[in-house]
């Protein structure tokens, strides 16, 4: 057989190579995740043995930033444990429909924790940021084509990026959403990773 995508892949296709509408449903929920998160790269850096072990553990997909609830709510279904209780397709299309004809259901968002979308990498420069230039921090995140963007603007040092708004991501030039919010994303775990070292912002 040919390799699996355990990124996509059910617990069950993994393990037993059962492959069932079942299991394409938990894909599913996967392809809605990277939908709802522009694009981005399910469990992030995670190797596939990190995926298997989490998976198995409980761990499930956070709701991606501005992710409506009950959109996440089908995620989570489609990601049951127990195949048999996974919506059928019949089911999801039920329910996707019932949204559309209601978009004000849509206007609830779940929750959204940024500590769980980031992994920060531990390095730290001299003066206790975690990134010692823009340069090595937009690496980080694989956003390095926006360096220059960053250099020729007002947020070129780590201690003024920690500042920025999401107007200020929008104005420096970064038009793609999907990009707004990675750099979104990292800010945010930067601030946090700030306040847990008492650095001010």
């Amino acid at each position: 057989g040919g390799k699996i995508p355990i990124r996509w892949t059910a617990p069950e296709a993994i393990s037993y190579r059962k492959f069932t509408s079942a299991s394409d449903v938990w894909s599913y929920g996967i392809v809605m995740w990277e939908v709802m998160s522009y694009g981005e790269r399910p469990y992030w850096e995670m190797s596939n043995q990190e995926v298997m072990r989490s998976i198995n553990e409980g761990f499930r997909l956070p709701a991606p930033m501005e992710c409506p609830s009950a959109i996440y709510q089908l995620m989570m279904q489609c990601w049951q444990q127990e195949r048999n209780r996974r919506p059928k397709f019949p089911d999801i299309v039920s329910i996707l429909d019932k949204l559309i004809r209601a978009p004000e259901s849509l206007k609830t968002m779940a929750d959204f924790d940024p500590r769980i979308s980031i992994r920060l990498p531990s390095t730290s420069g001299s003066d206790g940021m975690p990134f010692r230039s823009i340069a090595e921090w937009l690496e980080s995140i694989k956003m390095q084509q926006y360096t220059e963007c960053f250099m020729a603007s007002a947020f070129n040092t780590m201690d003024k990026v920690i500042l920025m708004s999401q107007e200020d991501i929008k104005q420096l030039g970064i038009r793609l959403p999907g990009h707004q919010k990675r750099v979104a994303f990292s800010i945010m775990g930067l601030k946090e990773q700030a306040n847990q070292m008492g650095i001010p912002i």
